[in-house]
Protein backbone atom coordinates (compact mmCIF):
# COMPACT_ATOMS: atom_id res chain seq x y z
CA UNK A 1 0.00 0.00 0.00
CA UNK A 2 1.30 3.44 -0.96
CA UNK A 3 0.70 4.99 2.44
CA UNK A 4 2.76 2.39 4.29
CA UNK A 5 6.12 3.54 5.68
CA UNK A 6 9.30 1.76 4.63
CA UNK A 7 10.99 -0.52 7.15
CA UNK A 8 13.44 2.21 8.21
CA UNK A 9 10.63 4.76 8.49
CA UNK A 10 8.50 2.25 10.39
CA UNK A 11 11.24 1.77 12.99
CA UNK A 12 11.93 5.49 13.29
CA UNK A 13 8.26 6.43 13.51
CA UNK A 14 6.80 3.73 15.76
CA UNK A 15 9.57 2.12 17.79
CA UNK A 16 12.52 4.51 18.18
CA UNK A 17 10.42 6.83 20.42
CA UNK A 18 9.90 4.03 22.95
CA UNK A 19 13.50 2.75 22.94
CA UNK A 20 15.84 3.15 25.87
CA UNK A 21 19.33 4.65 25.55
CA UNK A 22 20.80 1.14 25.32
CA UNK A 23 19.00 0.84 21.98
CA UNK A 24 21.20 3.56 20.46
CA UNK A 25 18.20 5.19 18.81
CA UNK A 26 17.52 1.91 16.94
CA UNK A 27 20.02 3.09 14.30
CA UNK A 28 22.50 0.27 14.86
CA UNK A 29 22.42 -3.51 14.41
CA UNK A 30 22.70 -4.15 18.13
CA UNK A 31 22.10 -2.64 21.54
CA UNK A 32 24.73 -1.88 24.17
CA UNK A 33 24.06 -2.88 27.78
CA UNK A 34 26.35 -2.55 30.77
CA UNK A 35 25.02 -4.79 33.58
CA UNK A 36 24.82 -3.12 36.99
CA UNK A 37 27.67 -4.06 39.30
CA UNK A 38 26.93 -7.06 41.51
CA UNK A 39 24.07 -8.24 39.32
CA UNK A 40 23.34 -11.33 37.26
CA UNK A 41 21.33 -10.99 34.06
CA UNK A 42 18.20 -13.11 33.67
CA UNK A 43 16.93 -13.64 30.12
CA UNK A 44 13.60 -15.03 28.94
CA UNK A 45 11.77 -15.28 25.63
CA UNK A 46 8.16 -15.88 24.63
CA UNK A 47 6.62 -15.87 21.17
CA UNK A 48 2.91 -15.19 20.64
CA UNK A 49 1.08 -16.20 17.47
CA UNK A 50 -2.35 -15.02 16.31
CA UNK A 51 -4.88 -17.81 16.58
CA UNK A 52 -2.81 -19.60 19.24
CA UNK A 53 -2.08 -17.08 22.02
CA UNK A 54 -4.48 -14.29 21.11
CA UNK A 55 -7.25 -13.54 18.64
CA UNK A 56 -6.27 -11.74 15.45
CA UNK A 57 -9.01 -9.16 16.04
CA UNK A 58 -7.95 -8.37 19.61
CA UNK A 59 -7.06 -4.68 20.10
CA UNK A 60 -3.48 -4.12 18.87
CA UNK A 61 -2.50 -2.38 22.12
CA UNK A 62 -3.70 -5.39 24.10
CA UNK A 63 -1.69 -7.76 21.88
CA UNK A 64 1.44 -5.68 22.47
CA UNK A 65 0.86 -5.53 26.22
CA UNK A 66 0.26 -9.28 26.49
CA UNK A 67 3.45 -10.01 24.55
CA UNK A 68 5.52 -7.94 26.98
CA UNK A 69 3.69 -8.95 30.14
CA UNK A 70 4.07 -12.70 29.69
CA UNK A 71 7.82 -12.14 29.62
CA UNK A 72 7.69 -9.87 32.64
CA UNK A 73 5.86 -12.65 34.47
CA UNK A 74 8.79 -14.99 33.79
CA UNK A 75 11.21 -12.40 35.16
CA UNK A 76 9.09 -11.83 38.25
CA UNK A 77 9.07 -15.57 39.01
CA UNK A 78 12.88 -15.50 39.00
CA UNK A 79 12.92 -12.59 41.46
CA UNK A 80 14.26 -10.34 38.68
CA UNK A 81 13.76 -6.64 38.03
CA UNK A 82 13.18 -5.74 34.34
CA UNK A 83 16.05 -4.13 32.46
CA UNK A 84 14.78 -4.02 28.88
CA UNK A 85 13.58 -6.10 25.94
CA UNK A 86 14.13 -6.99 22.29
CA UNK A 87 11.18 -7.25 19.90
CA UNK A 88 10.70 -9.38 16.79
CA UNK A 89 7.51 -8.56 14.88
CA UNK A 90 6.32 -10.61 11.90
CA UNK A 91 3.57 -8.69 10.11
CA UNK A 92 1.10 -10.34 7.68
CA UNK A 93 0.15 -8.67 4.44
CA UNK A 94 -2.92 -6.83 5.75
CA UNK A 95 -1.18 -4.65 8.34
CA UNK A 96 -1.88 -0.93 8.41
CA UNK A 97 -0.09 2.08 9.82
CA UNK A 98 -3.03 2.73 12.15
CA UNK A 99 -2.82 -0.81 13.55
CA UNK A 100 0.93 -0.52 14.04
CA UNK A 101 0.59 2.87 15.66
CA UNK A 102 -1.87 1.50 18.23
CA UNK A 103 0.39 -1.51 18.83
CA UNK A 104 3.43 0.72 19.44
CA UNK A 105 1.49 3.05 21.76
CA UNK A 106 0.32 0.13 23.90
CA UNK A 107 3.82 -1.33 23.96
CA UNK A 108 5.37 2.01 24.87
CA UNK A 109 2.93 2.63 27.70
CA UNK A 110 3.62 -0.76 29.23
CA UNK A 111 7.37 -0.35 28.73
CA UNK A 112 7.18 2.88 30.72
CA UNK A 113 4.88 1.44 33.40
CA UNK A 114 7.09 -1.56 34.05
CA UNK A 115 10.38 0.31 33.49
CA UNK A 116 11.38 -2.08 30.76
CA UNK A 117 12.51 -0.08 27.69
CA UNK A 118 12.86 -1.38 24.16
CA UNK A 119 16.49 -2.13 23.20
CA UNK A 120 15.98 -3.17 19.58
CA UNK A 121 14.80 -6.07 17.46
CA UNK A 122 13.58 -6.87 13.97
CA UNK A 123 10.48 -6.31 11.84
CA UNK A 124 9.71 -8.67 8.96
CA UNK A 125 6.81 -9.64 6.71
CA UNK A 126 5.19 -13.07 6.87
CA UNK A 127 2.71 -15.01 4.72
CA UNK A 128 1.35 -16.54 7.88
CA UNK A 129 -0.41 -15.07 10.91
CA UNK A 130 0.90 -12.20 12.99
CA UNK A 131 3.68 -13.20 15.38
CA UNK A 132 5.16 -11.16 18.22
CA UNK A 133 8.31 -12.46 19.92
CA UNK A 134 9.93 -10.69 22.85
CA UNK A 135 13.20 -11.39 24.63
CA UNK A 136 13.18 -9.73 28.03
CA UNK A 137 16.21 -9.06 30.22
CA UNK A 138 16.13 -8.68 33.98
CA UNK A 139 18.63 -8.42 36.79
CA UNK A 140 19.00 -9.98 40.20
CA UNK A 141 21.60 -9.64 42.92
CA UNK A 142 24.38 -12.06 41.98
CA UNK A 143 23.52 -15.59 43.07
CA UNK A 144 19.93 -14.74 44.02
CA UNK A 145 17.89 -15.93 41.02
CA UNK A 146 14.94 -18.04 42.14
CA UNK A 147 15.32 -21.27 40.17
CA UNK A 148 12.51 -23.60 39.12
CA UNK A 149 14.65 -26.45 40.46
CA UNK A 150 15.07 -24.93 43.92
CA UNK A 151 12.12 -26.49 45.78
CA UNK A 152 13.19 -28.35 48.93
CA UNK A 153 11.37 -31.04 50.95
CA UNK A 154 9.29 -29.41 53.66
CA UNK A 155 8.89 -26.12 51.80
CA UNK A 156 5.53 -24.39 52.01
CA UNK A 157 4.01 -23.99 48.53
CA UNK A 158 2.32 -20.74 47.54
CA UNK A 159 0.54 -19.33 44.53
CA UNK A 160 -0.14 -15.65 43.91
CA UNK A 161 -3.43 -14.02 42.91
CA UNK A 162 -6.25 -16.22 41.65
CA UNK A 163 -6.17 -19.26 39.39
CA UNK A 164 -8.27 -20.15 36.36
CA UNK A 165 -9.65 -16.74 35.41
CA UNK A 166 -7.92 -16.60 32.03
CA UNK A 167 -8.91 -20.16 31.06
CA UNK A 168 -12.52 -19.40 31.90
CA UNK A 169 -12.25 -16.10 30.04
CA UNK A 170 -11.01 -17.94 26.96
CA UNK A 171 -13.96 -20.31 27.16
CA UNK A 172 -16.29 -17.31 27.23
CA UNK A 173 -14.39 -15.69 24.34
CA UNK A 174 -14.95 -18.85 22.31
CA UNK A 175 -18.69 -18.64 22.94
CA UNK A 176 -18.93 -21.24 25.72
CA UNK A 177 -19.27 -21.12 29.48
CA UNK A 178 -22.23 -20.52 31.78
CA UNK A 179 -24.51 -17.45 31.69
CA UNK A 180 -22.71 -15.00 33.96
CA UNK A 181 -23.59 -11.44 34.83
CA UNK A 182 -21.80 -8.67 32.97
CA UNK A 183 -19.37 -7.85 35.82
CA UNK A 184 -18.10 -11.42 36.21
CA UNK A 185 -18.04 -12.00 32.46
CA UNK A 186 -16.03 -8.83 31.78
CA UNK A 187 -13.60 -9.65 34.58
CA UNK A 188 -12.81 -13.10 33.17
CA UNK A 189 -12.51 -11.82 29.60
CA UNK A 190 -10.08 -9.12 30.73
CA UNK A 191 -7.97 -11.61 32.67
CA UNK A 192 -7.48 -13.58 29.45
CA UNK A 193 -6.80 -10.50 27.34
CA UNK A 194 -4.39 -8.70 29.67
CA UNK A 195 -2.14 -10.62 32.09
CA UNK A 196 -1.08 -8.90 35.29
CA UNK A 197 2.59 -9.78 35.93
CA UNK A 198 3.36 -9.90 39.65
CA UNK A 199 6.47 -7.76 39.38
CA UNK A 200 6.03 -6.29 42.85
CA UNK A 201 6.47 -9.77 44.30
CA UNK A 202 9.89 -10.25 42.64
CA UNK A 203 12.07 -8.79 45.42
CA UNK A 204 10.12 -10.75 48.04
CA UNK A 205 10.76 -13.96 46.10
CA UNK A 206 14.43 -13.08 45.79
CA UNK A 207 14.70 -12.66 49.53
CA UNK A 208 12.69 -15.64 50.78
CA UNK A 209 11.84 -18.22 48.08
CA UNK A 210 13.75 -21.42 47.34
CA UNK A 211 11.90 -22.18 44.07
CA UNK A 212 9.72 -20.18 41.72
CA UNK A 213 7.89 -20.45 38.41
CA UNK A 214 5.10 -18.57 36.70
CA UNK A 215 1.81 -20.31 35.87
CA UNK A 216 1.47 -19.98 32.11
CA UNK A 217 0.35 -23.46 30.99
CA UNK A 218 -1.94 -24.37 33.90
CA UNK A 219 -1.62 -24.61 37.69
CA UNK A 220 -1.65 -28.41 37.92
CA UNK A 221 0.84 -28.98 35.10
CA UNK A 222 3.21 -26.15 35.99
CA UNK A 223 3.38 -27.14 39.66
CA UNK A 224 4.09 -30.71 38.55
CA UNK A 225 6.90 -29.43 36.29
CA UNK A 226 8.49 -27.37 39.06
CA UNK A 227 8.40 -30.23 41.54
CA UNK A 228 9.72 -32.67 38.93
CA UNK A 229 12.84 -30.67 38.10
CA UNK A 230 13.39 -30.14 41.83
CA UNK A 231 13.26 -33.91 42.47
CA UNK A 232 10.49 -33.64 45.07
CA UNK A 233 6.79 -34.35 45.36
CA UNK A 234 4.01 -32.52 47.22
CA UNK A 235 0.59 -32.70 48.77
CA UNK A 236 -1.78 -29.98 47.59
CA UNK A 237 -5.22 -29.15 49.01
CA UNK A 238 -7.42 -28.13 46.11
CA UNK A 239 -9.92 -26.50 48.45
CA UNK A 240 -7.23 -23.89 49.10
CA UNK A 241 -6.77 -23.03 45.43
CA UNK A 242 -7.50 -19.28 45.26
CA UNK A 243 -10.43 -18.49 42.96
CA UNK A 244 -11.89 -15.11 42.09
CA UNK A 245 -15.52 -14.26 42.74
CA UNK A 246 -16.12 -14.57 39.00
CA UNK A 247 -14.55 -18.03 38.85
CA UNK A 248 -16.57 -19.13 41.89
CA UNK A 249 -19.74 -17.94 40.15
CA UNK A 250 -18.90 -19.81 36.95
CA UNK A 251 -18.02 -23.05 38.77
CA UNK A 252 -21.20 -22.83 40.88
CA UNK A 253 -23.19 -22.88 37.63
CA UNK A 254 -21.06 -25.66 36.08
CA UNK A 255 -18.83 -27.62 38.51
CA UNK A 256 -16.97 -29.22 35.58
CA UNK A 257 -15.32 -25.84 35.02
CA UNK A 258 -13.14 -26.37 38.11
CA UNK A 259 -10.88 -28.69 36.13
CA UNK A 260 -10.54 -26.06 33.39
CA UNK A 261 -9.63 -23.49 36.03
CA UNK A 262 -7.05 -25.78 37.64
CA UNK A 263 -5.41 -26.96 34.42
CA UNK A 264 -5.99 -24.12 31.92
CA UNK A 265 -3.23 -21.72 30.95
CA UNK A 266 -2.62 -17.96 30.82
CA UNK A 267 -2.89 -17.27 34.56
CA UNK A 268 0.57 -15.65 34.78
CA UNK A 269 0.51 -16.00 38.53
CA UNK A 270 3.56 -17.17 40.48
CA UNK A 271 4.28 -20.45 42.22
CA UNK A 272 6.79 -20.23 45.05
CA UNK A 273 8.30 -22.55 47.64
CA UNK A 274 9.44 -21.12 50.96
CA UNK A 275 11.11 -22.72 53.99
CA UNK A 276 8.60 -23.03 56.89
CA UNK A 277 10.66 -20.79 59.15
CA UNK A 278 10.51 -18.03 56.52
CA UNK A 279 6.83 -18.43 55.60
CA UNK A 280 5.54 -15.70 57.91
CA UNK A 281 8.15 -13.22 56.63
CA UNK A 282 7.33 -14.13 53.02
CA UNK A 283 3.62 -13.57 53.60
CA UNK A 284 4.32 -10.25 55.31
CA UNK A 285 6.56 -9.15 52.43
CA UNK A 286 3.92 -10.11 49.86
CA UNK A 287 1.24 -8.23 51.79
CA UNK A 288 3.46 -5.14 51.95
CA UNK A 289 4.03 -5.42 48.17
CA UNK A 290 0.26 -5.59 47.65
CA UNK A 291 0.26 -9.10 46.12
CA UNK A 292 -2.03 -11.77 47.56
CA UNK A 293 -0.40 -15.16 48.13
CA UNK A 294 -2.09 -18.37 49.27
CA UNK A 295 -0.65 -21.48 50.91
CA UNK A 296 -1.74 -24.44 48.81
CA UNK A 297 0.39 -27.30 50.12
CA UNK A 298 3.78 -28.59 51.15
CA UNK A 299 6.70 -30.14 49.27
CA UNK A 300 7.59 -33.71 50.21
CA UNK A 301 10.79 -35.71 49.91
CA UNK A 302 10.93 -38.24 47.11
CA UNK A 303 10.33 -38.02 43.38
CA UNK A 304 6.88 -38.52 41.91
CA UNK A 305 3.86 -36.47 40.87
CA UNK A 306 2.13 -34.37 43.50
CA UNK A 307 -1.04 -35.59 45.21
CA UNK A 308 -3.97 -33.25 44.68
CA UNK A 309 -6.51 -33.72 47.46
CA UNK A 310 -10.19 -32.89 47.17
CA UNK A 311 -12.45 -31.51 49.89
CA UNK A 312 -12.90 -35.00 51.36
CA UNK A 313 -9.16 -35.67 51.46
CA UNK A 314 -9.33 -38.17 48.59
CA UNK A 315 -6.79 -37.84 45.79
CA UNK A 316 -8.12 -36.15 42.63
CA UNK A 317 -6.89 -37.01 39.12
CA UNK A 318 -7.09 -34.62 36.17
CA UNK A 319 -7.54 -35.65 32.55
CA UNK A 320 -4.82 -33.25 31.46
CA UNK A 321 -2.23 -31.40 33.45
CA UNK A 322 -1.22 -28.44 31.29
CA UNK A 323 -1.43 -26.81 27.89
CA UNK A 324 1.16 -28.10 25.43
CA UNK A 325 1.92 -26.94 21.88
CA UNK A 326 2.90 -30.45 20.77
Amino acid sequence: MANRPSEDDLIARFFAPIAGPEGLGLRDDAALLTPPAGSDLVLTKDALVAGVHFFADDPPAAIACKALRVNLSDLAAKGAEPVGFLLALALPGDWTADWLGAFARGLGEDAATYRCPLFGGDTVKTPGPLMVSITALGRVISGRMVARAGVKPGDVLYVSGTIGDAALGLKLRLGGGPPLGAVHRDFLLDRYLLPQPRQKLAPVLGEFAHGGMDVSDGFVGDLTKMLGVSGVSAEVELVKLPLSAAAHAAIALDPALFEIAATGGDDYEILASVAPQKAAAFEAGAAKAGVAVTRIGRALAGAGPPRFLGRDGVAVAFERGAFSHF
